[in-house]
């Protein structure tokens, strides 16, 4: 956690997931739901950094002035309390239109990376003039997005990869009133390595499948709004590089 000139707090996010949980925050916003509000900046330095970091996975991206390259910020917002995680078997709006689209969403995003402990409760002020606090649901960990459909041997392949996010097929099933997503898809055998993961992941595999074609068709309406400039908008803000190269034409 950071504090800027304003006292702002910010949770810094660095490594593989920063620029696709940027645009992938983005894009769930746009179609309705509940993200976090993050950015995405090439260069960060921050002043009176620890001589010990607590996590040690993160000094590789750290240099010696406390300059950080590809970094995600999500701001804290003020009165934002978090209460827990919810799980998408017991959500209190599963079998609903806006929770069968958020299926959809992580689907279109390749977010394959679906346990419970991604997924926040927060307890939110109102805005002025109501009273009361709001809680919301929302999913808080996009950053295995726009990649492969799961796990790979690295995870430069699995996350932020378009190459390997375009490569792959996106609808395994169409029914007269179902249709089935490839993500999150089944989990390579190379995590039989972790008999743990690969079975929590073979547990998840049910979010994308059998979603009413009428809430998938409803959730798709919604993405038809935007345009090719405002997809565009939402890769540029992950800063460029293959994000910046989308192949959206303006029609």
């Amino acid at each position: 956690m950071v504090r800027d000139e304003n006292g702002v707090k910010w949770k810094v996010k660095l490594g593989e997931e920063a620029k696709p949980e940027t645009v992938a925050s983005r894009l769930v916003w746009a179609v309705g739901y509940y993200t976090n509000e993050d950015y995405f900046l090439p260069v960060l330095r921050v002043k009176d950094m620890p001589a010990h970091l607590k996590r040690r996975s993160a000094a590789k991206f750290i240099e010696a002035d406390g300059s950080m390259r590809n970094v995600r910020l999500k701001r804290y917002l003020e009165g934002e309390k978090k209460l827990g995680s919810w799980r998408w078997r017991n959500d209190p709006f599963a079998g609903s239109r806006e929770y069968n689209g958020l299926r959809v969403m992580m689907a279109v995003i390749n977010n394959w990376d679906l346990k419970d402990v991604n997924n926040s409760i927060y307890e939110e002020k109102r805005s002025r003039g109501e009273e009361g606090n709001e809680r919301v649901y929302m999913v808080s960990d996009l950053g295995a997005s726009f990649g492969s459909w799961g796990l790979e041997w690295t995870h430069e392949e699995s996350k932020g990869n378009l190459d390997e996010y375009t490569r792959h097929k996106f609808i395994r099933k169409i029914g007269s009133e179902f249709v089935d997503f490839e993500v999150p898809h089944r989990p390579t055998l190379l995590l039989l390595l972790n008999p743990h993961e690969f079975f929590m992941r073979v547990h998840v595999e049910w979010i994308g499948r059998h979603i009413p074609r009428t809430d998938a068709k409803w959730i798709g309406q919604q993405l038809a709004q935007l345009s090719p400039s405002q997809i565009r908008d939402a890769f540029r803000s992950a800063g460029g590089g293959i994000f910046d190269r989308t192949g959206i034409q303006d029609r």
